[in-house]
């Protein structure tokens, strides 16, 4: 692992720095788990910060407050918003630094969040991982959700198209929610690849989830150029009828979501969920397919 230190960061006191030569990672320790930043040494967070939550600890409601964070699915008001107000624990394993939640009263499910930051590469590894502490099995999906900061544009690729009548049977999946326009203008529908951009203006949220076998997903904002990698297992139950991506927006941001299949968990036993983050700089923001393929898949390439 690169370097860890303790700093502080708006307001939370015990927060954790992990960086190399390249980019720098800050995780809250007085709540979370939670990577509160990512982005280029003396460079913009590419992670949302809710300016009014900084600092803020302890208190039954749950807060946003951006960053990086972990949850499990389905979605249900009382099973997955409960708040990570308070704090963390911080192991330093050597090669990777392990964020630790106490356990969750109200479903007896521990997060751990591990993380490995090459040395000297623009490259973080984050395993999630959900641990069960209650007396009965647990059948949930392992949920990892970025918040993005404001004004970029999130990239998803779809499988390769075919032609009719060769091709009889589906590639892939798309599930919209209740609230989803498909013409709102924030979306590009290309052939190849699907756009969402954010936008402070846009009062309306957005939201689709995908199959997405290419296992990526990327997120290009001020010149930056976010990639998260994760696995997709072919044939697995996904929730949100096959759902293994899912990008939300609204007028504050724009989430970069992976899921695991849907698994369940024994008393006392554990289940991970892998993210691979890339970035790189120099990136001009896509806006249909053939920008995507000039600029975003050869950095996509560079991940493999």
């Amino acid at each position: 692992m690169a370097s860890y230190e303790k700093v502080s960061f708006k307001g939370w006191s015990n927060c954790a720095r992990l960086s190399n030569k390249q980019i720098e990672l800050i995780v809250t320790g007085d709540v979370g788990p939670r990577v509160i930043r990512l982005g280029f040494i003396g460079k913009g967070n590419l992670f949302a910060e809710y300016a009014d939550m900084l600092g803020k600890t302890g208190g039954d409601e749950w807060r946003i407050y951006g960053g990086h964070r972990l949850w499990h699915a389905p979605e249900h008001p009382l099973r997955t918003y409960f708040p990570d107000n308070n704090p963390v624990t911080f192991e330093d394993h050597g090669s990777f630094l392990r964020v630790k939640q106490p356990v969750e009263p109200t479903t007896n499910i521990e997060k751990q969040i591990d993380l490995t930051l090459d040395a000297d590469k623009a490259h973080v590894r984050v395993v999630h991982r959900l641990v069960n502490h209650g007396a009965w099995d647990v059948t949930l999906s392992i949920w990892a959700l970025s918040v993005m900061a404001p004004g970029g544009v999130c990239v998803l690729p779809q499988p390769p198209r075919g032609s009719h009548p060769q091709d009889l049977l589906p590639a892939n999946s798309l599930t919209l929610w209740p609230y989803t326009s498909m013409s709102d203008p924030r979306w590009t529908w290309g052939e190849k690849y699907i756009l969402l951009r954010q936008d402070a203006k846009a009062a309306r949220p957005q939201k689709i989830g995908a199959s997405v076998p290419d296992g990526w997903a990327a997120y290009a904002l001020n010149g930056d150029l976010f990639v998260n990698r994760f696995k997709y297992v072919a044939g697995a139950a996904y929730p949100d009828l096959g759902s293994c991506f899912e990008t939300f927006t609204n007028a504050d941001m724009l989430e970069v979501e992976t899921l695991s299949p849907i698994l369940t968990l024994a008393p006392g036993a554990s289940a991970e969920h892998v993210e691979d983050w890339y970035l790189f700089d120099g990136v001009t923001a896509p806006s249909n397919d053939a920008s995507i393929e000039r600029d975003v898949l050869p950095r996509i390439a560079q991940t493999r």
